[in-house]
């Protein structure tokens, strides 16, 4: 009997062992199955989690970028190597070129980026996103988070895939994480949407208080500005008195400095006012308005100028220089009432040179020491600051490179410091002085390009004066129409912000092109475009301007040309 049950016994166990050898090879194959997809699921993974944090850092870095503080933005940056995954984190300008970085291993950020969606490159993530702040991009972040290499993720399913009996299990355990995972991304997101949404809230009121403070003080000081005009051209004509018309063209005169300056200021605030950029000592400068100082301080304030060692060149608009340090003396007079000395000390330091303008005076309150470079605000009586000498400090050094700090206690004195940047390339042996402004011999043939009838009006009355001969378009197209049809034309003014397609900016490339021994000057009251004007070597007048300032620039423009 047991002999007739053998065959179906040995043919069970058999058929048992071919079905567990079949099973341990589905479940092998089911384990490298979901051993991929849980490394392709598990890859996925990490660029959302990446994406997100670097979603989270543009989103942190918008406010630092705004202002160009390279402290707060390389703060958050050092706060990102807490995790070791990360090897490299980078943030980058509106220009995409590096702004601060740093590496933990592998190769360091590029100097420049190109935004695009999420890589692997030799087993590390490269992830990219901008830095928006309503529709304007700032900037972008760069992140390089590591993860395991190919062959390392082999040996480990291959590994899995061998336990056949705990292939189940580990899905299990697989799944239950990965449902751990993303109610960890949900909470995350929920925690970024409602963080976004604080900062934005925060944001907009910040802007709504500085624009009501900035708009408050640009009215108080036009409005005063437009009375002594339009108050000053009433009464001229109402008098013959050739003594008091001089003295009302002359405060008439005054007021319209006083807002070209105003003007001014605001723009360097913004960093939106074109740089005249040369290599200079600023030791020479400094002393060569040692005069200027004289005459703008009171006679019981001295100045002394004190520089440790060979001081460092820098390369930055020496007029803007001028400007900050004479508006850093006025603040430091108005502080010394009883008289003292203001203390300019020069020094290298750290491939920056730093000036620090010290005082003896009053001082600075604490609640007014973290206000003190915003626009419009002054400690001052009413009528006896505009409260933009300082903002203008900030925007020009800002611009420039470099950094402010200030330092003032009551009763001690202030310290207002400026740390430029080291130039690259030796100062002149001297300083170009500008040469004075001359009439030029011959008479012009002019083009002048200006849409606005009653600035075109003036302007071409100036150039009949000096004895030029105008002939006015409205606009880039009609200029290159005209230039187009023959006419003689010696020289080309044109406005940069015009209507149409093409800017000044533009139309002066073009005729650069096509016409390289026709000289081009540009004017402009405000343009983005005027930094990138100036930096090409571009002649340039700025809006407000003189009779005196429009020779010389021809002037200019005709001694250029003449040269071979």
């Amino acid at each position: 009997m047991s002999s007739e049950r053998a065959p179906p016994l040995v043919q069970r166990l058999t058929l048992s062992a071919w079905f567990a050898v079949g099973l341990s090879v589905a479940l092998v194959v089911v384990s490298l199955v979901l051993g991929f997809y849980a490394d392709a699921a598990s890859r996925a993974q990490a660029i959302r989690q990446g994406s997100v944090q670097a979603e989270i850092l543009a989103s942190s870095l918008a406010a630092p970028l705004a202002f160009d503080d390279h402290g707060a933005v390389e703060d958050y940056l050092n706060a990102l190597r807490a995790n070791p995954a990360i090897e490299a984190a980078a943030a980058y300008g509106q220009s995409g070129r590096l702004t601060v970085g740093f590496r933990r291993a592998g190769g360091a950020p590029p100097s420049t980026i190109q935004l695009g969606p999420p890589r692997l490159l030799d087993g590390e993530l490269i992830l990219t996103a901008p830095v928006i702040q309503g529709s304007t991009r700032l900037g972008s972040v760069y992140l390089r988070i590591a993860t395991d290499p190919l062959p390392r993720r082999l040996a480990r399913y291959v590994g899995v895939a061998s336990i056949i009996l705990m292939a189940s299990l580990l899905v299990a355990a697989m799944g239950s994480a990965n449902a751990r995972l993303m109610e960890a991304h949900r909470k995350l997101q929920a925690e970024i949407l409602e963080r976004e949404r604080a900062e934005a809230a925060l944001r907009q009121a910040q802007k709504m208080e500085a624009m009501g403070q900035l708009t408050g003080g640009v009215a108080h000081d036009f409005n005063n500005l437009l009375m002594v005009a339009s108050s000053g051209l009433e009464l001229m004509e109402r008098t013959t008195d050739p003594v008091r018309r001089d003295r009302l063209k002359a405060g008439i005169r005054h007021a319209i400095d006083r807002g070209a300056k105003l003007t001014q200021q605001l723009l360097t605030f913004a960093r939106k006012t074109p740089m005249k950029t040369e290599v200079i000592d600023l030791r020479a400068v400094l002393e060569g308005m040692q005069s200027v100082l004289d005459r703008s301080l009171r006679e019981d304030i001295g100045v002394e100028i004190i520089a440790e060692g060979e001081i460092w060149p820098v390369e930055l608009d020496p007029a803007q220089f001028e400007v900050a340090v004479l508006n850093i003396a006025i603040n430091a007079r108005d502080a010394m009432p009883n008289g003292g000395t203001i203390t300019i000390r020069l020094a290298n330091e750290a491939e920056r040179v730093r000036v620090a303008i010290s005082d003896s005076g009053v001082g600075i309150s604490p609640d007014a020491l973290t206000r003190v470079f915003e626009p419009f605000f002054t400690t001052k009586a009413v009528g006896e600051g505009t409260g933009l000498g300082l903002s203008q400090v900030y925007g020009f050094v800002r611009a420039s490179g470099g950094e402010v700090l200030l330092d003032s206690a009551l009763g001690v004195g202030t310290t207002v410091t400026m740390l430029l940047p080291r130039a690259s390339r030796a100062a002149p042996l001297h300083r170009a002085a500008p040469s004075a402004a001359a009439t030029p011999g011959a008479k012009l043939d002019v083009l002048l390009v200006e849409d606005d009838d009653h600035v075109a009006e003036v302007v071409a009355e100036m150039l009949q004066h000096l004895g030029h001969e105008p002939r006015r378009v409205g606009n880039a197209a009609e200029a290159l129409t005209t230039l187009g049809a023959g006419v003689k034309i010696d020289l080309v003014l044109t406005d940069m912000v015009m209507p149409g397609p093409l800017s000044g900016l533009d139309l002066a490339k073009r005729v650069m092109a096509e016409r390289p021994h026709t000289p081009v000057i540009l004017m402009t009251g405000y343009s983005a475009s005027a930094a990138e004007a100036a930096g090409e070597g571009l002649r340039l007048l700025v809006k407000p301007y003189r009779i005196e300032a429009l020779a010389a620039e021809l002037d200019g423009a005709l001694q250029a040309r003449s040269q071979p």
